[in-house]
C-alpha cells in the first residue's frame, strides 16, 4: 500500500526524533523507578525546567554565546591556515608524504594532552583556548583538504589540460572544486572538534564563563539539573552547527559524487 505523500513527509520529519524520544523515555523510567540515585540523575522534567530557567532568568544565554564565539573564532583561524596548506600538500604527494607522520601524530594526540604546552605559550587567557581548539580543528581540516585534492578525478584534470589550461588553472578551476566534498567533511568534523576542545578548555583553563565552566561548576556543587541542562545546551549547539554545515554543503556542493 502506497503511503500518501503528506504522511510520508511527516514521517521523514519525525524520524530523526525517534531516537531522542526513546532516550528520554529510558531516562524518565530510570528516574521514576529510582534505579539511580535521584541526586545523581534528576528527572527529565527537572533538567528541562533548569534549562528553561537558565535561558529566561539565568546566565545560560551569556555562557552559550561565549562558547559560540570561542568555537567560531578557533574554527575560522583553523580554516584560514588549514585550507591553503591542505591544497599545497595535496598537490604534491611527495611533499605530503614527507610530513604525513607529523600530521597523523598530532592528529592522534588527545588535545587535552597539549593543554600544558598551549598554556606555556599563550598563558591562561582567551588565546590559549582558541589556539588549542584551532590547532585540533586545523589538523582535521588539513588532512581532509589534502586528501580531497589528491583524490580529485584525473579524467577532469586531464580534460582541462587537453583544452590548454595551465597548471594553476587546473588547480583552481578543477582540482579545488573536485576536493570540495571532502573539504566539507573536514569542515564539519573540524567545527565539532573545535567545540569539544573549547568546552573542555573552559572547564580546565582558567575560565569564568562558557558552557564548559557552567557544567563543571554545577557538578562541583551537585546541582545536577543545572549540569544536565548545560550538557543539553552544549549538545544542541553541536547539533545545530552540524546542521548548518549540512545545509551549506547541500546548497553549494550538491554535485558531489556526480
Amino acid at each position: 500500500m502506497k503511503v500518501p505523500k503528506p504522511l510520508a513527509a511527516i514521517g521523514r520529519t519525525i524520524q530523526p526524533l525517534i531516537g531522542a524520544a526513546v532516550l528520554i523515555a529510558i531516562w524518565w523510567v530510570a528516574s521514576a523507578l529510582t534505579l539511580i540515585d535521584p541526586v545523581l540523575l534528576p528527572s527529565p522534567g527537572d533538567s528541562w525546567a533548569a534549562f528553561v530557567n537558565g535561558l529566561t532568568e539565568g546566565s545560560l544565554w551569556a555562557d552559550f554565546w561565549k562558547t559560540i564565539v570561542r568555537t567560531t573564532t578557533s574554527f575560522a583561524v583553523a580554516l584560514v591556515i588549514a585550507v591553503p596548506l591542505g591544497v599545497i600538500l595535496g598537490s604534491s604527494r611527495a611533499l605530503y608524504r614527507s610530513i604525513e607522520f607529523t600530521i597523523d601524530f598530532f592528529r592522534s594526540t588527545p588535545a587535552s594532552a597539549l593543554f600544558p604546552l598551549f598554556l606555556v605559550l599563550f598563558g591562561v587567557g582567551e588565546e590559549a583556548k582558541i589556539a588549542v581548539a584551532a590547532f585540533g580543528a586545523a589538523l582535521i581540516i588539513l588532512f581532509n583538504v589534502a586528501y580531497g585534492v589528491m583524490n580529485a578525478r584525473k579524467q577532469r584534470q586531464l580534460a582541462a589540460k587537453v583544452i590548454g589550461a595551465s597548471p594553476i588553472q587546473v588547480l583552481v578551476d578543477v582540482t579545488i572544486w573536485e576536493s570540495l566534498p571532502q573539504t566539507f567533511v573536514g569542515m564539519r568534523s573540524g567545527i565539532s572538534i573545535a567545540l569539544v576542545i573549547v568546552i573542555v578548555a573552559e572547564m580546565f583553563i582558567g575560565s569564568s564563563d562558557g558552557l564548559g565552566r557552567r557544567i563543571i561548576n554545577a557538578q562541583m556543587i551537585f546541582d545536577m539539573p543545572e549540569m544536565y541542562a548545560s550538557i543539553f545546551a552544549a549538545g544542541a549547539l553541536g547539533y545545530a552547527m552540524n546542521l548548518i554545515f549540512v545545509g551549506i554543503e547541500r546548497r553549494f556542493v550538491h554535485w558531489g559524487g556526480k
